[in-house]
């Protein structure tokens, strides 16, 4: 008897192989700019569609943090924390994404569904 995979409860039904496909580029969509990658390369893939809206997202917060690391002392200190914080929900989905995971960020998950690139 063949062996079957089974299909991700947080992905449709018949998208498994989306996800199998699309798992590396999803992830390359966590490391800055290259979220552009994904999101233009792979229109027909939810999976990597999904994982790029999140690195775009993240993308724009880092330079509102980079902006904002400019402003002495206060500036500075919400610079550094917004950076570690940013520097952590990257390693989050990239690594989420490598597993084909469809891993949702905290607060900023919501923002990424209602983007309608």
């Amino acid at each position: 008897m063949p062996e079957t995979k089974p299909v991700s409860p947080n992905l449709p039904a018949g998208k498994a192989g989306d996800v199998e496909e699309n798992k590396a580029l999803a992830a390359i969509g966590y490391l800055w700019i290259l979220f552009l990658v994904p999101l233009l390369t792979k229109k027909d893939s939810p999976f990597a569609q999904f994982h790029a809206k999140q690195g775009m997202i993240l993308f724009i917060l880092w330079i509102a943090v980079w902006l904002v690391g400019w402003v002495p002392i206060l500036g500075w200190m919400i610079g550094f924390l917004g950076s570690i914080l940013l520097l952590v929900l990257s390693i989050v989905g990239f690594l989420k994404a490598i597993q084909g995971e469809r891993w949702e960020m905290p607060v900023l998950g919501e923002y990424a569904k209602k983007l309608k690139i």
